[in-house]
């Protein structure tokens, strides 16, 4: 067997084309959100929103809805009562982000417990990306496109709030709505993975393509361009090796991901460690030789 025969064989298979389509879609709008995420410090937030959707996802499907409904509903949620305990009282953000994620997530637990469904909802943990269905794909592509959409229209705004939030202000700019449209999206990109890796997941697919972009350059726009192009390729290559190894689809894909951000710490062209290890005994060589 060649090597086109090896990658048209999964695709013969439909359930194989749409999980490597929702795969792309999903790696790719994470991969964008998680460039802002990095650079504002945002990885526990996006720990926390992906959590707190559970509950609505149990809930959506109980009553028959799409679960995307019920999980945006809990995002929002999320995102709205992590910013009234901070704002009013003297518990700090991560504090309220660790509250509050970890009870909604509870909540979600304890209602898989108690709640009927012919739905495995376990799936929704730990994804299920080979049991996309054309309706699942339908809401990721559309919940995936209107990210993009506000992502790309709002850019130069919400980069300069990432950067410095106070310059922000004194040009016109309203900090706190940034913040929010930021968060919002974070809460839709959640619902957008979780069809491929499940709420535990998609944290790793909101942080590392984002670090790995971080580590190989210091131009915001190309880290635009690395970090989805990053995550597009360990979604193929993650999909492709768990179809022949058989192992879990979401989690090989996740693990692609994090095995080239290893290469690019360790041995990355500006950054990686044994890189400058290795420039460092060079020069040291010389200056010795001189």
């Amino acid at each position: 067997m060649n090597v086109v025969d090896l990658l048209l064989e999964p695709l013969a298979y439909e359930f194989m084309s749409r999980a490597l389509l929702t795969a792309l879609v999903a790696s790719v709008v994470c991969a964008l959100l998680s460039c802002w995420l990095v650079l504002i410090g945002w990885s526990l937030m996006g720990d926390a929103v992906s959590h707190a959707v559970l509950p609505g996802v149990v809930i959506a499907y109980a009553f028959g809805l799409p679960f995307a409904l019920g999980a945006v509903v809990f995002g929002f949620l999320a995102v709205a009562l992590i910013g009234v305990v901070r704002d009013t009282s003297r518990v700090k953000e991560d504090a309220a982000i660790g509250i509050v994620f970890t009870t909604l997530f509870a909540l979600g637990l304890v209602l898989i417990s108690v709640i009927p469904s012919q739905t495995d909802l376990a799936h929704i943990i730990f994804g299920n990306l080979l049991g996309v269905s054309r309706a699942d794909l339908v809401q990721v592509v559309a919940l995936g496109a209107v990210v993009l959409v506000v992502v790309l229209v709002k850019r130069r705004d919400l980069t300069l709030y990432a950067f410095d939030p106070t310059h922000a202000h004194t040009i016109g700019l309203n900090p706190r709505l940034l913040g929010a449209t930021l968060l919002g999206l974070l809460a839709l990109t959640s619902v957008v993975a979780l069809q491929a890796v499940g709420v535990v997941l998609v944290v790793a697919m909101l942080i590392i393509p984002g670090a790995t972009a971080y580590l190989l350059t210091d131009r915001f726009g190309r880290m635009l361009v690395i970090a989805p192009v990053v995550a597009a390729g360990c979604a193929v290559v993650g999909l492709y090796a768990s179809y022949y190894l058989d192992t879990a689809s979401g989690a090989t894909i996740v693990l692609a991901q994090g095995v080239v951000f290893a290469l690019v710490y360790l041995v990355g062209p500006r950054r990686g460690v044994l890189t400058r290890w290795v420039l460092a005994r060079a020069r040291s060589s010389r200056v010795r030789r001189a």
